[in-house]
């Protein structure tokens, strides 16, 4: 999983609260349809290798009947898909083509809500795998940048003291507002976890988040620089210890 959340994809959620599986299917129309226009303005093709499985799954799931309870549907995506994604639910919400609004979520399972250095961030080699910051600043992040609520909790899925999970929930009632919280809590909530991943020098992380930069002139992300002269630790902690001894 860990290259996949570098590349930014996860499980994204969405719940249609009108109960209506006629709403799900609009959803998952919708949903296909903004892939499919992602794919056609030209992306990596790593990126659009997710997309296209993506809008396969989308477009077989219905006929699967995973259904149970909750009219909802998990996707993966990364943020320009779920950016895309939410905003266009948003329009179909305030046309009437969406019975009622859609609330959207994800797994802790993700790019950026857990850290799990058994699971999630395992493949974090910098030394910051065993810390909990980025679950932390996710949930916050999320909570400053609109969402309808958020959670921070523990244990998900590797056992209690394992993990940190930071959640949300974003309702979608078809107002400007939600469209404007979407954009931007989303986006926050993708890039936090890229970033954090590009900073151990993965590579797909650093191309992921350089993507995200350009396209958000307000994201402003410090780049790792890889050290040319290999001895430059070795050395920096030999004169250290040479100014202690003398």
């Amino acid at each position: 999983m860990g290259d996949i959340f570098s590349l930014g994809f996860g499980p994204f959620r969405w719940v249609c609260t009108s109960g209506d599986p006629n709403d799900l299917l609009t959803t998952d129309q919708i949903a296909a349809e903004v892939l499919g226009e992602l794919i056609s303005r030209g992306v990596p093709e790593k990126t659009k290798q997710q997309y296209e499985d993506n809008v396969r799954w989308i477009t077989e799931a219905g006929k699967h009947k995973l259904v149970v309870g909750s009219q909802a549907r998990i996707l993966y995506s990364d943020q320009e898909g779920r950016v895309a994604i939410a905003t266009a639910f948003n329009h179909a919400v305030s046309i009437g083509r969406l019975k009622a609004p859609v609330i959207l979520s994800r797994d802790h399972h993700d790019v950026s809500g857990t850290d799990s250095p058994f699971r999630e961030t395992s493949n974090i080699y910098d030394g910051s795998a065993y810390c909990a910051d980025m679950a932390v600043q996710n949930c916050i992040g999320d909570s400053f940048r609109g969402a309808t609520w958020v959670a921070l909790h523990n244990g998900g899925g590797v056992g209690w003291g394992e993990v940190i999970n930071g959640g949300f929930g974003l309702l979608l009632d078809g107002s400007e507002q939600a469209t404007n919280r979407a954009q931007m809590m989303l986006a926050w909530d993708v890039s936090n976890g890229v970033a954090r991943r590009s900073w151990t020098g993965n590579q797909n992380a650093m191309d992921t988040i350089r993507r995200a930069m350009k396209t958000n002139d307000k994201l402003i992300v410090t780049m790792p620089h890889y050290v040319d002269n290999q001895d430059l630790l070795e050395n920096a902690f030999k004169i250290s210890q040479d100014n202690l001894a003398n």
